[in-house]
């Protein structure tokens, strides 16, 4: 299974950036993982919330391939312990899946169209955290996922 990341806008913080690649490095050991920026809407001072999420949805649409299953990163989604998140990753993986298609929004969250399209929404945690840091925590949780499904000491209970 290939697991994919998309996001929304770039991450200017370079100490993340390094820490997403230290994550991103790790995970490459258990999996294909590909982290894709997809770029901020222009002019979005000049368009409403609604219209921000439209065009943001339409490219997030674009880059999801038939077949992939589409999971957005949304606070009302389900919540997950790490384990139960590594079990997640597991039936994935036992039910076939080529590609798992993770989303993190915009500022202003998902358009109705991608809810409709999506198969499920994951949340990280019930607090709000910066799209930048979202991108860590969740690389971080996907390798810290398949740690625990290797039996590897990184997590601790």
């Amino acid at each position: 299974m290939n697991i994919k990341l998309l996001a929304v806008g770039k991450t200017d913080n370079k100490q993340l950036q390094q820490l997403m690649e230290d994550y991103q490095k790790r995970l490459s050991f258990y999996i294909k993982f590909e982290l894709e920026i997809l770029p901020d809407i222009k002019n979005a001072k000049n368009l409403s919330e609604a219209q921000q999420k439209e065009k943001e949805g339409e490219l997030i649409l674009s880059k999801v391939g038939p077949g992939e299953e589409l999971i957005l990163l949304d606070e009302n989604g389900k919540s997950y312990t790490s384990v139960g998140f590594s079990e997640f990753l597991q039936k994935k993986m036992n039910a076939g899946l080529k590609t798992l298609v993770f989303v993190i929004g915009g500022p202003y969250g998902f358009s109705e169209t991608v809810y409709q399209k999506a198969q499920g929404k994951v949340a990280l945690s019930a607090m709000t955290f910066s799209h930048q840091m979202v991108r860590l925590f969740f690389i971080e949780q996907l390798y810290r996922g398949f740690t625990i499904l290797k039996g590897e000491p990184y997590h601790h209970q």
